[in-house]
This record gives structure tokens, C-alpha cells and sequence, in this order.
């Protein structure tokens, strides 16, 4: 029981270090099961201290300092609108196509959507988007290199754009974190903006995954314009405006639950 205690502890102390952890870096380091370390998680949870992201575990904005972990921390809600939207999305992906998933937690609701014995090649620099498509034993999938970001655990750097240089792919599926009709789809970190206009420029059709939370939220570094995208998918809650800007543009604008 003793061990079990300071080991939570120890959790605690990185979580509030970090921002976020993740099950299988932690399984690695306590060298203890998978399934030990999701109860020691749902643990944190059930005091208020974590909440549980796909593969890990995020800090409570109240137990530490404002950083960006916190506010990914707010990006980890609309659960039930990012599984409704990365449902919908794999519908998209027909067998044989080349496709991008971009790090994100609604990206990452596409690829467990993705069928077990579906042939496809897929490329994602988003660790946990890569561990979920292990299942798929005919889908070859392709992970973009470079330095670990551990805030939300995605490859970036001169490595992952050196490896989008010469890939030309049917579909991205592009997460962001701010979406609006004058400053542009936006992102926080500097190195992903780049990254992800790399695969823009790469993708054939760009298809952007969000929740309405997104629209009107402007972050410090562009991506592109709303008019280089090909397709939105998100919730029906989207700003009616904004559905009909849009659609003036030629983007094809699909929403979840559209009674």
C-alpha cells in the first residue's frame, strides 16, 4: 500500500511538473502493468486532480500554474462532440486512400474509429494517434520524426518537415485550436503552424476536425486561411455565420447531429 502511495505521489509531482502524462511512459518508469497505472490515474480523477486524456492523464487547471497544459486541459472537454465528429470523419477515409491524422484529441477520435482491417496508408506525427493504429495490421503507417513535445505528446522539428517534404497524400485531417473567418485557422505553438502548412501543402483535400468551442478563438500562429480548406467537420453548433461564409468560399461544411 505504501508503494502504491508513493507512486501517486510521484505522478502528482510530474503531472504538476509536466502538465500531462501518459500511461505507457509511466508503466516504463514505475515498471509496473498498464492497467495499475490507469487506476492510479482514475484515482487522481475521482480527487480532482487529473483528467483522464486518450492515453494518459492532464493536470487540473486548480493544481498548478496557467500554462498551455492548462488551457489544453479546457480543449479535453466536448467529449462527446469530438467522438461524434471523429466518427463521422472516418467515414471519409475510403480503403486505399493516403491520409495525415494531425496531433490532436479529436484526430485521435478519428483513428479509433478507423476499421481494424482497413488498407490505407496513414501518417501522423501524434504518438498516441500512432499506438492506436498498431491494431490495424493492414493499414502501413508511416510516423513522422523529430523532437517530442511532451505537452501533448507530437513529434516536431526540422525531422518531421524534412520527412513531409516529398508526400503526397489524398486527406488531412487537420485539428486545430482557434478557427476564425478574418485571422485564420491558428494554432499555439509555433513549430506545429509549420509543420501543419507542410501537410496542408502536401494533402490533396485539407479537412479540418473541430469542435464549435474552436470558432472565434484566435491563436499566435496561422496555419492557413479558411479558404485553403476543402472540408469542415464539426458539431451543429457551429455559428450560422459562420457555416454560410464558408460555404460562399466553397468549403463543404459537415456537421454532426444536423437535425
Amino acid at each position: 500500500m505504501r508503494d502504491t502511495s508513493s507512486r501517486r505521489e510521484r505522478i502528482i509531482d510530474m503531472l504538476r511538473r509536466q502538465g500531462s502524462v501518459q500511461v505507457l511512459t509511466l508503466s516504463d518508469i514505475f515498471a509496473v502493468s498498464t492497467q495499475t497505472i490507469r487506476k492510479d490515474l482514475e484515482f487522481l480523477a475521482k480527487r480532482g486532480i487529473a483528467t483522464r486524456s486518450y492515453g494518459g492523464a492532464l493536470l487540473n487547471d486548480d493544481h498548478g500554474p496557467k500554462s498551455e497544459a492548462a488551457l489544453e486541459l479546457k480543449q479535453q472537454r466536448h467529449t462527446d462532440a469530438k467522438g461524434k465528429i471523429g466518427k463521422l470523419a472516418a467515414s471519409y477515409i475510403a480503403p486505399g486512400d493516403s491520409v495525415i491524422l494531425d496531433s490532436g484529441t479529436t484526430t485521435f477520435q478519428i483513428a479509433a474509429n478507423i476499421e481494424d482491417d482497413m488498407e490505407i496508408v496513414a501518417v501522423t506525427n501524434d504518438f498516441g494517434i500512432m499506438s492506436e493504429l498498431t491494431r490495424c495490421e493492414k493499414l502501413q503507417l508511416i510516423m513522422l520524426g523529430g523532437s517530442l513535445r511532451r505537452k501533448n505528446m507530437a513529434f516536431y522539428g526540422a525531422q518531421a518537415e524534412y520527412a513531409m517534404k516529398n508526400l503526397l497524400i489524398d486527406k488531412l485531417f487537420l485539428g486545430v485550436d482557434g478557427f476564425d473567418m478574418e485571422k485564420g485557422i491558428t494554432t499555439h505553438y509555433e513549430p506545429e503552424a509549420s509543420l501543419n502548412r507542410m501537410m496542408c501543402q502536401a494533402a490533396s483535400e485539407v479537412i479540418v476536425v473541430t469542435d464549435s468551442s474552436k470558432f472565434g478563438r484566435v491563436c499566435l500562429h496561422k496555419i492557413v486561411e479558411p479558404v485553403a480548406i476543402t472540408r469542415l467537420i464539426t458539431d451543429s453548433n457551429i455559428p450560422a455565420d459562420v457555416a454560410r461564409r464558408l460555404r460562399g468560399l466553397g468549403v463543404d461544411v459537415v456537421t454532426t447531429d444536423p437535425d
